[in-house]
């Protein structure tokens, strides 16, 4: 698959307010009550510095671009803020092509996906996905398909809205990371894999993260495989009756049957976080 690559690239976007801080300044600059209960995760795998949560809004697209084929990246494509769609019908099918898919090392980022939208990104190792947003997710935003021991997936601000189902799905092994990132109207913003043929133990870091209800969870995680989720910084608006799961545990299977709930709330061990860490409004 050829790689697209916009004729005339805008510079990289930067959210009004955004400003690079300590994971220490975070806890008492940005939102009240970033607890320690997954410190260690966090500054290892998502850095010391983190980044102000973006705002409610979805930005203004600067051009649009109709795909008809997934875009193979390779290093970093910069979209410039243009909306990238063409792909798919829009549903929750399972067969549908990605916008794009991201070779182990590459970043996609300031790129705006409409509908249809396919199977949104896969990433294929080590990843970046940095300002991205989806203004209205068909099956899934974007997948980790990787398979590498260590790989880490890293959603870096963006936002997606109009998801039945996922956000982000986790089908290989290593860690996900989903900081400074704005969820509106979604079913999962993170699911590891319950029934995938082959199962990892899989690890997801939510920092920064508002979400705006309706929604049903956060995370689900398979805790029989070792699964690991780490809350900071939540912020969950319109839902008073906290209807919104942060964690949902699962056993999981490699047989395709329906993966079994076993519990949700914190347990400090595959779900880590306190109450501190979530804040309604």
């Amino acid at each position: 698959m050829d790689q697209l690559t916009p004729h005339d690239q805008a510079p990289e976007h930067r959210r009004k307010g955004r400003r690079k801080i300590s994971a220490l300044a975070a806890a008492g600059l940005l939102l009240a009550g970033i607890g320690s209960a997954s410190t260690a995760d966090a500054k290892t795998l998502a850095g010391e510095s983190v980044l102000a949560t973006a705002s409610t809004t979805f930005p203004t697209p600067t051009g649009s671009v109709k795909v008809t084929s997934t875009t193979a990246v390779k290093g970093t494509f910069d979209g410039g803020l243009k909306r990238f769609y063409g792909i798919g019908d829009g549903s929750q099918s399972e067969s549908q092509d990605p916008m794009f898919t991201i070779a182990d090392g590459g970043t996609v980022k300031n790129v705006i996906i409409g509908s249809p939208a396919g199977d949104g990104i896969h990433c294929l190792g080590t990843c970046t996905i940095q300002n991205v947003w989806w203004e209205d997710v068909g099956e899934d935003a974007a997948t980790q398909k990787g398979t590498k021991a260590g790989q880490v997936m890293t959603i870096d601000g963006g936002g997606a809205q109009k998801a039945d189902d996922k956000v982000f799905q986790h089908n290989g092994p290593g860690t996900m990371v989903i900081k400074n990132f704005l969820a509106k109207d979604v079913g999962k913003l993170y699911r590891s894999c319950g029934n995938c043929s082959t199962q990892f133990k899989r690890t997801v870091i939510v920092q920064n993260v508002t979400v705006v209800a309706p929604g049903k969870v956060l995370a689900g995680i398979n805790t029989n495989f070792g699964d690991r989720a780490t809350f900071t910084g939540v912020t969950i608006q319109g839902d008073p009756s906290k209807k919104i799961h942060i964690c949902d545990r699962f056993t999981g299977n490699s047989s395709g049957a329906e993966p079994v709930k076993t519990g949700t709330g914190p347990d400090g061990t595959f779900c880590v976080y306190s109450a501190s860490d979530i804040t309604y409004q």
